[in-house]
Parts: C-alpha cells; structure tokens; sequence
C-alpha cells in the first residue's frame, strides 16, 4: 500500500476556493509522480492526508469566471478540475464546515460544528471578502455583492423576479454597480445579461484606474457606454435610499434599495439622485485574516497575513497563500499569484526550496464584450519611460507602449478595444522590440498572400508508413472539407503511426486553409494559442520553471501528449535540472519518462554514449558482458553506437549501474536531443586526412550531450573531403579543409532526405565551436515541434542567408545570449542515470509489479537468431515449442 497512512501528516487547509483546490491538486499529483511505476499513490516522499475546511457549501470553482454564469453556465460546469480529486482517500473535504479558531500551541483547529482538528501543517487559503464602502443603505434589500456563487445567484433571482413585474409595467430594471474596476465592469455586464439599464459609479477619474492610464480609461469609457451602460467617473456614492411608503410598487418593494444619491461636486448643494432598483457593491476586497489575527499571527499594515517568500507565516508549521497573505507588503488580488503560492507551499511541504517567483499583475480579459490588457509598466512610471500611442476613437481602439528612454525596450503597456498584440507583447517585456515599436500597435493588413508555401508535389510521399501523398493531404482539404490536422489523420491515415510527418501534414494543411482563405491557428495544440517558438521565448523572458504555471498564465486546461512532452523540452533547454525531478516526470514522453527506448515487444533499449565512435577495449568488454549477462541483442548502428536491445524496466538500473561504473553514459537514445556525432578516424591513421575529426568528434558531442530541442540531432565530423562520416546527410556537418573546416546545417535522413548546406568556411577550432553553438541554439529557439533542422531552414524568415546573418554577424544582437546559454548548458551537464542511479526515489519508477518488481513478465518471449535472440512472433508463441524467457539469465522452457 506505500506509505502507512496512519503515519501520514495532516494537512489542514483553511478555505474551499481556487487556490485550496490548486494546493490540493498540487500535493497530489507531486505524490502520485513521486511513486510512478510503483502504482501506489504517495508510496514515494512524506506521506500527508488532507483536510479541507470550506466556508461555501460547493467544492472548489472557477470564481475569475462568475460572469459567465450570466451567459448560461450552471454551477457544475464552473466546478474545478476533476471531481474525483476529493474522492481521493487522502482527502477530506468538509463543506460547510468553517473554521473559526486556531489553537497553535496545541496546533489545532477548531470548526463552526464544534469539531478540532489537529494539524502537523495549516494552510490558510481563506482569500477576501468583499469591500463594503461605509456608505448608508447598503444594508438595504435589493443591495448585492459580487463574489461568491451564493452572490450571483442571489442577484439573478432578485432581478429576474423584478423584471417579471417590470414588464407589465413598460419599464426595465435599473442597477448600478458602485465600482469601475474589473469586478465593478464584470457586475454591470451580469446585470446587463439580465436585461437591466446599467450605470456604473466609480470614485476615480477613470475605469480601472489600477490597470489602464488616461487614454486607456477614456477609450474604455467610450466602448462601455457604446454598449449601453452610463458611466459615472469621479464620483463617489453618499447614500442609498430605500424605496419610499408612498411609492408606487411600495407594497411589494417598501424598505428595498430605490434611490442612490451622489456625493455633491465642489459649486453643488447636493449631489444627483439615481434612480434604481438593485445595486452591486464591488468596490474592491479585503483579506480574510480574522483567523490569523486571534491566533496571533502578524498581519500587514492593510491586511493580510505576513509570509516570506516560501509563504510561511511567523509560525513554522502555518503558511497563507492567495488573497489573504501578505507578501512585501501587499497582498495580491489575481489567481495566478495564488497559483503560484500554492505551488511553493506543496513543494516546501515536501522537502523542496521553491520560493515565491513574483507576482505577475498584467492581465487580459474581456469585459462587456471589450478586449482590455494591461502589462509591466503601464503608468510609464519608470524614469526617462517613453509612451508610443495608436488611438483610433471611431474603431473604438486604443493602444500604448512604454518603452525606455532610448526607445527600444519594452517596459509595459496598455491595449483597449483590440489586445490582440497582447501575446507577443507581453513576452518581450525587458528585451529589445527592434525596427519602429509603432508597428506593433498599427492594425494588421489581410494575410491574403501569406500562407506558407511548399514545394512538395502531390505524388510525393508524405506519410510512408500508410503512403500517403501530399496529394492526398490536399485533397483532404480540398475536397473532403478537413479543416485541421485531426480530421486529415482520421481522412487519410497520415501521421497515424509513428506520428515523424505531422509538421509536414500541418504544414500542407496550413498552406492549404490559408489558400483558401480560412484562418488558421498556429497554436501548438488546444492548450496553447502559442507556437512552440513563441512557448520557448515567454518562458526565457518570464523566467517561468513549470508547466503549471506555463499553463496556468499563457493557456489553458491541463495540457495534452502534445504540448506536456514540448514544453517539457523547453524547460530542459531553459531551466535545466533532472527529467525525472517534480512536475518534469510527469511531462514527458514515454521514452523520456524511463530514460530509454521502449520496443514493440515492450522491453527497452540500452544505448551508452560512445562519443565520436572512439571506445576502449575495456569499454567493449563491459559492454559485452552486460550484454551476455543480461541476455540482450546487441547491434552497431549507423551512428557508431551499440545498441542492446530487450531489457526489462526493472533491470534498467542495474544494466546501467554496470555501464556507468565502466565509464558509460546515457546516449540520450530515447530524447528529443543530440543522437550521435560520428566521425572516421581523420588525420590520426587515415593517409588522407587533414584534421583530427575524431577529436573534434568527441568534443563535439561532450559538449552537446543532453542538450533537448524540437527534434533529435545528429552530427557528423570528416576528416576530410572524402567524406567518410557522411557530414553533410547530418543537421550539422563538419567537413575538414586545409585551412580548419567547413560547417554544413540542414541535412537529415529520413522520408524527407535533404543534403546540408554550407554555413561558414575555413573556421578555425574556436570559430567552428561558436558557429555551431549559435546554430544550434538559434534552432531550439524558433523551430516548431518536431521540426528538423531542414524543413526548418526552409520555413524560416529569409532562409539560409537570415541564419548565417544571426550566426556569423549577430544580426539580431543574440550572439552574446546564446553564447551564455550555450556556457550554461555546459557547465550544467549531468548524466541522468548517473543522477537517477544516485536516488532512491527516482529509482521506484523502474518496477514490472508492484508486488513483484524482480518477475518476468510472461508475456516476453524470445527465439533464437544468428547466435543472438529476437521477439518471437504472434505464430511462433501460438505455436508452443521451446522459447526462451527473458531474465536475468536465459532459460529454456518448454511449453
């Protein structure tokens, strides 16, 4: 059963919101990873059970998203990931059930039905409550909050009902929402979903005056009043009226809310009076530390409780994430900071260091139908900060960049009315936008024109494994009405198998659609309106480390097989650390997640990394005896490797125990990485070379190893013209001359065979090694998913002449980044079976049976060939006969 639940620690989390589920989800997905392969849950790490305090009677929902409940959305559809996570064992969920006392001393908690709970960890997730303003009348039926389900709910009934008598009465329902901000715009489009009048009061000069500037405010204003709703700016309310005895509809709204009036403006006796019928408060919120304040816990100067950057409060065993801790002096009120704590907190929980990465307060949203974003600096408060406006009053657009006093970065700015630009702006945020900053904010032209082109025929052959043309994908297109890569592969099989086609299939049926005149998304998949080159530069400018937090802020949803394994790719590229470590385990493909290839038959390939082909006798001995001990096939491949092939999972680390002792290392076989860099013997025996190829060989792939990127790489080194190494079929190929060497890029095998083509000439040994770090990098930067480096020269902007630019004359000004990327992956190298031999939890992953991890499985049947083994056949196991088993040691049975 893994770990001894009784044995477990307590969690108790304070609060059933957004951020207590995402902790929750957290601490049991790190759990359940930690004990992949073992198929127990929380078998690897500190064991912890959970419970879960919530105030609301409803499980965790999506809170950003209330005002859709207006547009037709019901509760259950804005529950919160997947219900089955409070059916988990581990986790107790009291609905209901509040908790108003803390006993630190005795380190319990004491719940509304008179229950204690004790805890060795207490999370308080409590959030905020609404800001009520100490304005009179606010008391008075018919006057709402906008914060829970409860609230919402509430506010629809009570219009609904009133618009049903105001109907038979010729007049609408009139609301006003006190608050311009994005609760305040989000309440007056529920009430204008509700078919009410809308005014919308707000204290400061402008709407949202925390998010957008003068000219943003202004737009806005005009948008939202173009849909109907009167906006007040500048305006405080005074005081809300009930509706008076001698009104008309007294006898059913007597003592409800009716008037509210204004407070005067300088030269006025008396403010305006407004007539309404509902009002919503929204004016901001305050945290909910009352908790934290009888327990004793300090709390900051406007609320919320302290935290450090691990958001653990003064008390060790108690932290706060979300909207009620207090983090530098302010508490954040958006869900992705929360996110983010949570994520800290189930990492300190077990055992890590994580700490707070900063708060990210640039926001996108739609409201009342308008487009609104806001990031970095968008006041322009930074000294000697310029400002580039687009303002088009008519179209009802506005749009700002700050940028630095010299007019190149790209410090913030503001978009209202069309915040498409938002994606690839807010990325950028601290770089160079390079060429005139005004061209991002002027409106797009027609793509007519645009689309990429291929030169592929429609005979050729797109997909070999079920012969496909590009032809066929085409017509598919065409003719079949497919309008994306899924309804092709389910029209006509491409990509259906290994799955090596799809950029080309995408890339024919781009063309295609675009042709046709049809928008096509070059979003990565149905998480990500990003295309992996756009992934790869939000997480070098954001800093971000995790898929979650990737997700969480730049897509949606949990992520799929298809961008998990790419953004997986990226963090390796860009963060480093173990394929194996945290969230990372969980991203990668099957391959990846146990460090080899797995084969048809289920078992796994070994393959040591031989650099530049050069091995030493005692390097083959230990290879061969692992090989004859463990019963494997072995076989020299084109790329100067030896494969052995039909190993277990379960004897994965003792196979490579004995490689590693012998000097191995992982080949990176099984990753999206660099392969092999072969080379001949070069100048140090063959008669014709001219440079040491082996060497540069070896350095080569020292240098490169583990290095993952949008697709494999392979590399080849020849010692001279004659071209034994076969240097230009490879991604990279290095050709030695007289004078040093020629670098060839773009070659690759495959269904696509292309030749490499020259790069730079005569390099000298320092020169060669820059030229191919810069290439290289500059590829994992831009290509797209499973891109090789051919199609990707071909698709790139300004093809080869752009990329020797970059490389050779740092024309874009990245010469000296990928340089210092290039020395990080370097200097951060290490082998990951070294590593994962090193630790006993990683190691759990490498299990047949739980209850059995040494057995064979049955199932795993060989015959002899050529003095080897190899898989038996369907026929040949339906046969009987005698087969041979794998094992540690080869046994003949007899069926």
């Amino acid at each position: 059963m893994g770990a001894d639940s009784t044995a477990a620690r307590h969690l108790v989390v304070v609060g059933g919101g957004m951020v207590a589920q995402r902790l929750v989800e957290a601490l049991l997905s790190r759990l359940d990873e930690g004990s992949a392969g073992t198929g127990t849950p929380g078998a690897a790490g500190p064991g912890w059970r959970v419970t879960v305090l919530a105030e609301e009677t409803r499980v965790p929902y999506d809170r950003v998203a209330l005002t859709s409940f207006f547009a037709g959305r019901t509760p259950d559809e804005l529950v919160l990931g997947d219900r089955a996570l409070w059916a988990d064992r581990r986790v107790d969920l009291r609905l209901g059930e509040a908790a108003t006392g803390i006993d630190r001393a005795a380190r319990t908690v004491v719940t509304s039905t008179g229950a204690a709970f004790a805890y060795d960890a207490l999370v308080l997730a409590t959030g905020s409550s609404a800001f009520v303003p100490p304005v009179p009348g606010t008391d008075l039926p018919g006057v709402f909050v906008y914060r829970t389900l409860d609230d919402v709910e509430a506010l629809q009934a009570y219009v609904t009902d009133l618009a049903a008598r105001r109907a038979a009465e010729g007049r609408p329902v009139v609301g006003a929402v006190v608050g311009g901000g994005l609760l305040g715009l989000e309440a007056a489009g529920a009430l204008a979903a509700l078919g009410a009048t809308s005014h919308v009061v707000e204290f400061a000069p402008r709407l949202m005056p925390l998010q957008v500037d003068e000219g943003g405010g202004e737009a806005l204003r005009r948008l939202v009043e173009g849909l109907g709703v009167s906006v007040h700016t500048g305006t405080a309310t005074a005081r809300l009226h009930p509706v008076p005895a001698d009104a008309p509809d007294a006898a059913t709204r007597a003592g409800h809310v009716g008037a509210m009036e204004f407070a005067p403006r300088p030269g006025e006796d008396r403010g305006e009076v407004l007539d309404v019928d509902v009002v919503v408060v929204a004016a901001g919120v305050r945290p909910r530390d009352e908790l934290a304040r009888a327990a004793g816990l300090p709390v900051g100067p406007r609320g919320g409780v302290v935290v450090d950057d691990a958001c653990r409060t003064d008390d060790p065993a108690v932290w706060a994430v979300g909207e009620v801790a207090c983090l530098e002096g302010r508490c954040l009120g958006l869900v992705a900071p929360g996110y983010s704590m949570a994520e800290v907190v189930v990492d300190r929980l077990l055992g890590g260091g994580a700490s707070f990465p900063g708060a990210d307060l640039s926001t996108k949203l739609k409201l009342l139908g308008v487009d609104v974003a806001s990031f970095g600096d968008a006041m322009g408060a930074a000294p000697g900060a310029l400002a580039v406006v687009y303002a088009d009053p008519v179209a009802g657009v506005y749009k700002k960049l700050v940028l630095s006093d010299d007019a190149r970065t790209l410090l913030g700015g503001v978009l209202v009315g069309d915040a498409s630009a938002y994606a690839g702006l807010r990325p950028l945020l601290g770089t160079e936008l390079g060429g005139d900053p005004a061209a991002w904010l002027l409106p797009e032209g027609a793509e007519g024109g645009a689309a990429a082109r291929t030169a592929l025929p429609d005979e050729a052959t797109v997909c070999s494994c079920n012969n496909v043309t590009a032809g066929r994908v085409r017509d598919a297109v065409r003719c079949d009405g497919c309008t994306d890569v899924g309804a092709v592969k389910a029209c006509t099989r491409a990509g259906t198998s290994c799955g090596s086609c799809l950029p080309l299939v995408k890339r024919l049926v781009t063309t295609e659609l675009e042709a046709a005149g049809v928008a096509v998304s070059r979003g990565l998949c149905e998480h990500f309106a990003q295309s992996r080159a756009q992934l790869f530069d939000i997480v070098r400018v954001t800093g971000i480390t995790t898929f979650t937090e990737l997700v969480e802020r730049y897509g949606s949803g949990r992520g799929c097989d298809i961008c998990r394994p790419v953004v997986a790719s990226v963090l390796a590229s860009l963060v480093g650390g173990h394929v194996l470590d945290g969230e990372a385990a969980a991203l990668q493909d099957t391959n990846d997640h146990v460090m080899a290839n797995m084969q048809k038959d289920g078992t796994y390939s070994v393959v040591p990394r031989i650099p530049g082909g050069e091995v030493t006798p005692a390097g083959l001995v230990a290879i061969g005896r692992v090989a004859e001990d463990f019963g494997l096939y072995t076989k020299i491949t084109g790329g100067q490797r030896i494969d052995l092939f039909g190993a277990r999972i379960e004897q994965l680390p003792a196979i490579w125990e004995r490689l590693v002792a012998a000097g191995f290392e992982s080949g990176h076989a099984y990753g999206k990485s660099l392969r092999t860099v072969k080379s001949c013997v070069g100048s140090t025996w063959c008669r014709f070379g001219v440079q040491d190829s082996v060497a540069m060989a070896v350095l080569l792939e020292l240098r490169y190893r583990g290095l993952r990127s949008p697709h494999k790489l392979k590399l080849g080194v020849s010692g001279c013209a004659r071209e034994c190494a076969e240097a230009r079929g490879k991604d990279v190929g290095v050709i030695a001359t007289d004078k040093g060497w020629n670098v060839y890029v773009g070659g690759n095998g495959g269904f696509t065979p292309r030749h490499a083509q020259l790069l730079a000439e005569d390099l000298d040994d320092e020169a060669l090694v820059r030229t191919i770090d810069r290439f290289l990098l500059y590829y994992v930067r831009t290509a797209d998913r499973l891109q090789r480096t051919a199609p990707w020269l071909e698709e790139v902007e300004g093809g080869l002449e752009h990329v020797r630019a970059v490389v050779l004359e740092d024309s874009l000004g990245i010469a000296a980044e990928l340089d210092a990327q290039m020395a990080r992956h370097v200097e951060g190298y290490t082998d990951e079976w070294a590593a994962t031999l090193a630790d006993p939890e990683r190691l759990r992953r490498f299990a047949s049976f739980v209850n059995a991890p040494d057995a064979a499985d049955p199932d795993l049947t060989y015959v002899p060939e050529r003095g080897q083994r190899r898989p038996a056949t369907p026929a040949e196991r339906a046969a009987g006969g005698a087969v041979l088993v794998a094992g540690p040691t080869l046994e003949v049975m007899t069926r």
